[in-house]
This record gives structure tokens, C-alpha cells and sequence, in this order.
């Protein structure tokens, strides 16, 4: 039985989870954790469970966690997940350089697996992507369009970012040195080999992305389109009852699938 904590249990996300988990077999919830002054906190989830404000208690009583809240709460959840030895999933995204360290460093001691997108079709597209881009020159452009509704804050996403991280991957190179800035219709030409992004915001929509490889002639377009956030709670839930099985390390949905299916099938 592996028992999962929910950090954001208020959330869409969280909520989504929590539900997921309920229609697995093998696990169940260990505790829902929101933000003091939500109106979850006190309420009453799962066996018995009460929201609680701290993560801490969660994290003794669980296996692994599962974080879709705020950055500014990050460095408080990995902390407590060292303390209660519990594995931890961070699926959320917006994270600056100081919040990868801090993973890194709870890396040392627990299971730690950060994944800007947890859907399982993402990743094999961003394996996709890598492929693609270390198979093409730099005569093709590579641009990622990505599309969020309209209370989505960070641009371009996390998704859209991981695909680019696959690309640069793919090209010998990282997506700190290969990114282009926005196109603003300067005369600048566009940098051979660089990586571009455009992002798009409105309505509802769940998540739709473009990676577009533009050669003389031709384009090669690889796509991923979310309908509904429960894609996303499926793989957080498939890849934290992987990540609770695994020793102290830093992992990724790649990991995961390549563990799961093998490394000869990715």
C-alpha cells in the first residue's frame, strides 16, 4: 500500500489527485495539506482526514508527496519531506535557479522527482522532440507555441520549457544558451540553431502545445493537446507510486517511463 500526501489538496490539481487516488488500487491518502486560511483547512477528506495548514505530520505519515501549489512554499515542503523521509513529486512550475538548488540539495537524502508536465504523453513527446532536434541540423528552426487559459501566470509554461529543454538536448546544447527572445518584429535576423517560443493565453483551454521544426519547404509539427486536468493526476499518481519504490536521487518523468517500459522501447 502506498500512501500519498496531497500538497494543494484545495487545489484543481489536488483535488483531481485525490480523486485519482481513490480509483487505485494500492494506495490511499495520507493527508491533505492547504494554506492556513483556506477554507479546506479543517475539513474532512479521504478516511477520516482532516486538512491540515502543515505539511510536516503529512509527510511522517506518507510515503511520498505530491506538490502542485506555489513556489513560495516549495523550499517549507521539501523540508518537511526530508523530515518525515517521505519521497516528494513537485509538479509545480514558475521555479527559478534557488528553487532547482534546493531540490538538488533535498536530492541527497530523498526520492525527488520535479516534472513541469506529469502527463505521460508529454513525456514521450519531449523524448520525441529530442530525437527530432539531434536528428536535424541547425538549417531547421525550432519553435514551441503553447497555449494556457487565461489565469495562467508563468510564460512560456513549464511544459513548453521542458520541450525545450528536450530540443537544446537534442542539439549538443542547453536552452540557456540556444533560446531565442521573444520575436518583437525587430530586423535582428533569427539566431541558426536557436530555439524560439511564443506563448498564447485565454478561455479555458487545459494545455496545447507546438514544437514546429521549420526546414527549407517542409516542417515537421509535433503536438500534444490536454483535455481535461485529469491526464495530468493520472501520471503525477502513476509516478509518485513509482518514485516511493526509489532510492535518495533527483528523477524525472523520463525516468519513470524509461523504468517502466525499458530503456530498448524509449
Amino acid at each position: 500500500m502506498i500512501k500519498i500526501g496531497v500538497l494543494g489538496a484545495g487545489g484543481r490539481m489536488g483535488q483531481a489527485i485525490i480523486a485519482e487516488v481513490a480509483q487505485t488500487a494500492d494506495s490511499w491518502i495520507a493527508g491533505g495539506v492547504e494554506r492556513a486560511g483556506h477554507p479546506l483547512c479543517g475539513s474532512v477528506i479521504g478516511d477520516g482526514l482532516v486538512v491540515c495548514a502543515n505539511a510536516a505530520p503529512v509527510a511522517h505519515k506518507a510515503d511520498v508527496l505530491i506538490d502542485f501549489t506555489s513556489p513560495a512554499a516549495l523550499e517549507e515542503h521539501l523540508r518537511a519531506a526530508m523530515d518525515g523521509n517521505a519521497a516528494i513529486l513537485v509538479g509545480t512550475t514558475g521555479l527559478e535557479p534557488a528553487h532547482h538548488a534546493a531540490i538538488d540539495a533535498a536530492a541527497r537524502s530523498i526520492a525527488v522527482l520535479q516534472a513541469a508536465n506529469t502527463s505521460l504523453a508529454v513525456s514521450l513527446l519531449a523524448l520525441l522532440v529530442e530525437r527530432a532536434a539531434a536528428a536535424l541540423d541547425s538549417e531547421w528552426d525550432i519553435e514551441i507555441a503553447e497555449m494556457h487559459h487565461r489565469h495562467k501566470l508563468d510564460a512560456p509554461s513549464g511544459t513548453a520549457l521542458l520541450l525545450g529543454d528536450a530540443a537544446a538536448r537534442g542539439r549538443g546544447g542547453s536552452l540557456q544558451n540556444l533560446r531565442l527572445p521573444p520575436h518583437d518584429g525587430g530586423s535582428a535576423l533569427r539566431k541558426p540553431g536557436g530555439i524560439g517560443f511564443a506563448s498564447l493565453r485565454g478561455g479555458t483551454v487545459a494545455g496545447e502545445h507546438q514544437v514546429i521544426f521549420a526546414g527549407e519547404g517542409e516542417r515537421i509539427l509535433l503536438a500534444h493537446s490536454a483535455e481535461g486536468r485529469d491526464i495530468f493526476a493520472r501520471g503525477a499518481v502513476r509516478a509518485a507510486r513509482w518514485l516511493a519504490r526509489q532510492p535518495a536521487g533527483r528523477y524525472s518523468m523520463a525516468d519513470m517511463m524509461r523504468s517502466s517500459a525499458g530503456p530498448a522501447a524509449l
